[in-house]
């Protein structure tokens, strides 16, 4: 890799996929943008192969998995991911945090973040009325984000977690076609200088299925600009028969983002790992790639009655 700064036109030799994207960035005029992406690339490529002790978990699944600042406080996980954001594209917007009560949950994100956990807030699931067909729509989304969860303050726009800014945005598809325009929100998210709130970047991240590549997704990560992917390896049993070959798939596609396993802490889930056969027979693989990242978690639920990330944590 070679960086070379010429007045304020930065030219990068990386992944193809990267280097488009940071030209439409510095197109756009996004020039801080296309700075802070760089500082974020090169501090994900400093970082060491092998052992990376990143553990992720998706949050707000269930209303008896208890608060995110519990969450926060076990030790377990570096970022807790909100889930989800399910309704958008039509002018209507959706939070279901199935029943957490939204009160208080701004000073837990604070709390969490200043004890180190970053917090992100997950578009998509499982559920829900959701769709970036047009280019509108997807700036539409982001000025919903960036005013109710980020950065922005317009007037009328309502803000569930009071003047708490999350840390990321997490694109987790299960439905939608392949021409829809996540590309464009993930764009307009690093156009804005990749920034939540003053000197703290925003973490662009994305939770395919395992099989490469997701189409639900694959638009957004062409890119080339999220920090992170993590592939879940469940809910499918082919994606345990062909992990190696996968894994691989993933890591080669996006050499310059951090790519993570995702697992289910539940064993009634298909997909679940013994931590025996995870220590043994998995991260030996997983921790080869150069662009390893670390263990994903779902869900806080299943993981708080099995303490599955304890193993993790350990290994990760």
């Amino acid at each position: 890799m070679r960086v070379y700064i010429r007045d304020t036109v930065c030219r990068l030799q990386f992944h193809p996929s990267f280097h488009r994207s940071i030209m439409a960035l510095a197109a756009r005029g996004g020039v801080l943008a296309l700075v802070s992406l760089v500082v974020l690339f090169l501090a994900g490529q400093a970082a060491a192969v092998g052992k990376t002790g990143q553990v992720t978990v998706f949050w707000g699944r269930n209303k008896d998995e208890g608060s995110l600042r519990e969450a926060c406080d076990s030790g377990m996980y570096t970022m807790v991911i909100m889930s989800f954001l399910n309704v958008y594209g039509h002018g209507k917007y959706h939070l279901d945090l199935s029943g957490h009560p939204l009160h208080g949950i701004g000073d837990d994100i604070k709390h969490c973040q200043f004890n180190g956990v970053w917090v992100s807030l997950a578009v998509g699931g499982f559920d829900g009325d959701y769709s970036l067909p047009t280019n509108q729509s997807a700036l539409d989304l982001f000025d919903h984000l960036w005013n109710s969860y980020f950065g922005g303050s317009r007037k009328g726009v309502p803000r569930p977690f009071g003047d708490a800014w999350l840390d990321g945005v997490d694109l987790f598809l299960e439905r939608g076609m392949p021409a829809e325009r996540y590309d464009v929100l993930a764009l307009e998210l690093a156009k804005h200088n990749i920034r939540g709130g003053p000197g703290k970047p925003l973490h662009l991240t994305a939770t395919p299925r395992c099989f490469y590549p997701d189409t639900h997704v694959n638009r957004a990560l062409a890119t080339g600009i999220f920090e992170r992917i993590h592939v879940r390896f469940y809910d499918d049993a082919d994606c345990q028969v062909q992990l190696e070959k996968t894994w691989n798939q993933w890591t080669a596609a996006y050499p310059a983002t951090r790519i993570y396993l995702g697992l289910p802490a539940s064993e009634q889930t298909i997909g679940y790992i013994h931590p025996k056969n995870l220590y043994y027979g998995v991260i030996p693989i997983i921790q080869k790639a150069d662009n390893y990242g670390g263990i994903m978690i779902w869900d806080r639920y299943s993981d708080k009655r099995t303490n599955y990330s304890s193993y993790a944590k350990q290994w990760a």
